[in-house]
């Protein structure tokens, strides 16, 4: 995520969607800034438009200041409330950085996420909805924003026959091999979303009549998902084949496929993880050779984000207990979706 860096300084302060990945929040303690984090709605599983203003009113009470922007997170794909939001942000006079690197193509009222706020982020990394096999683009308001973001990407450089530099820029472009790949995909765009679609709707079928497993879809007709992933939450008192052996033995890797390095906790437990049925259907669909996730821990349970502002409602730490992420994409047949499903109720004791 970029953000506009003479806007936002050291000292500030961000309101970030808490329920996310950290890359929506570390860019904002990059800056020396402080995240201001804020709870979800239960439908759309996104910031929460009450507790986004309640938390507004709040810090410019605290510290005087408005807080510099406000990054909204179009979760698995979901769009958020942006009529609220922006309500909100526009009545406060707060711009608005849309983190919609898992909404690609996702719309709102027919708008694709993305477009609405100062700035919108998308992702390109391998996972996402087309690749360059990483970064990702900034879609910018105007030609004007534009060439003020790019003279940031290229080391800030002036006018000059020499180099000189008035400001810190930084090295943040895209390289014309990792475009190329970028243009590529975008002729395949469509189906890659139509395909996420056929899959939603295939769970959506598949689940509709089993007790404890429901399927998170669009809430009404003003969302248009990507469905860039597929989630459904387990009731807590579904009952989980071996789920008394949940958490018995401590993760030494990264769960699945998740690229890089983890640093070898060693705990079992910490004060705010999956229920024990979840964490049984994960393990369950891993013997399987059937990678599955939790749901992103919100951040404001995170401990590096510990004594961060926080404004909760407990939506998305209940949704991180019950909730998980099932495969997705244009390589999943319906022949795996048959069998994630088969799995799944298979597990159910």
């Amino acid at each position: 995520m970029f953000f506009n860096i003479s806007a936002v300084e050291a000292g500030d302060e961000v309101i970030v969607q808490s329920f996310t990945f950290c890359a929506s929040t570390h860019p904002v303690t990059y800056l020396g800034a402080t995240p201001v984090l804020v709870d979800s709605e239960p439908d759309n599983w996104n910031i929460d438009p009450e507790l986004l203003e309640e938390a507004i009113r709040e810090r410019m009470a605290k510290t005087g200041r408005k807080p510099k922007a406000i990054v909204p997170v179009a979760l698995y794909g979901m769009p958020y409330d942006i009529d609220r939001i922006k309500e909100i942000a526009d009545r406060y006079g707060i711009p608005i950085v849309e983190d919609a690197v898992e909404g690609f193509g996702s719309r709102w009222k027919g708008q694709v996420v993305g477009t609405f706020g100062r700035y919108g982020v998308l992702s390109f990394n391998g996972n996402k909805m087309i690749t360059t096999s990483g970064g990702g683009a900034l879609v910018c308001p105007d030609a004007e924003a534009w060439q003020r973001i790019m003279w940031y990407a290229t080391q800030a450089r002036e006018a000059y026959p020499y180099y000189q530099h008035e400001a810190i820029g930084y090295n943040y472009r895209m390289s014309n091999i990792c475009a190329g790949i970028g243009r590529g995909q975008m002729t395949v765009v469509n189906d890659h979303l139509r395909r996420h679609k056929e899959i939603q709707k295939m769970y959506e079928e598949a689940f509709r009549d089993v007790d404890g497993i429901t399927v998170h879809g669009n809430p009404d007709e003003r969302y248009d998902s990507n469905f860039w992933l597929c989630t459904i939450l387990l009731d807590e008192k579904l009952r989980v084949k071996n789920e008394e052996l949940a958490y018995a033995q401590a993760v030494s890797g990264a769960v699945g496929g998740a690229a890089g390095i983890v640093h070898g906790g060693g705990s079992l437990h910490t004060d705010c993880e999956p229920n024990a049925n979840v964490e049984a259907m994960r393990v369950w669909l891993d013997q399987k050779g059937i990678e599955a996730r939790p749901l992103w821990k919100p951040m404001h349970k995170q401990p590096v984000y510990k004594d961060v502002p926080a404004y909760a409602n407990g939506v998305s730490e209940g949704l991180f207990k019950r909730g998980m992420c099932l495969p997705s994409g244009p390589c999943v047949t319906d022949g795996d979706v048959r069998y994630i499903v088969e799995c799944i109720k298979d597990a159910i004791a």
